[in-house]
C-alpha cells in the first residue's frame, strides 16, 4: 500500500497495488472520493478530492455491493 498527499490540489490517493496498474473503471464512493479498479475488478486504489475537509469525515463503503468490472 502507497499513500499520496498533493498538497497544492489537496488530493489524497491510496494504492493498493502498483501505481503503474492501468485503471479501467472509476466508481463515485461519495461525492468527492473515487474508487478505481482494474480490468479484473480488483480495487487498486481510492482518490479522495479535498481530502482536507473530507478526511476527518467518516466515509464507508461495501466492495461487494460495487458493480465489477466485466
Amino acid at each position: 500500500m502507497k499513500v499520496e498527499y498533493d498538497s497544492h490540489r489537496d488530493l489524497l490517493y491510496v494504492y493498493f497495488s502498483m501505481p503503474s496498474k492501468k485503471v479501467v473503471k472509476t466508481v463515485t464512493i461519495v461525492p468527492g472520493v473515487f474508487a478505481d479498479f482494474d480490468k479484473n475488478g480488483r480495487l487498486i486504489g481510492l482518490e479522495v478530492l479535498d481530502a482536507s475537509e473530507v478526511i476527518d469525515k467518516k466515509i464507508e463503503f461495501d466492495l461487494s455491493k460495487m458493480e465489477q468490472v466485466a
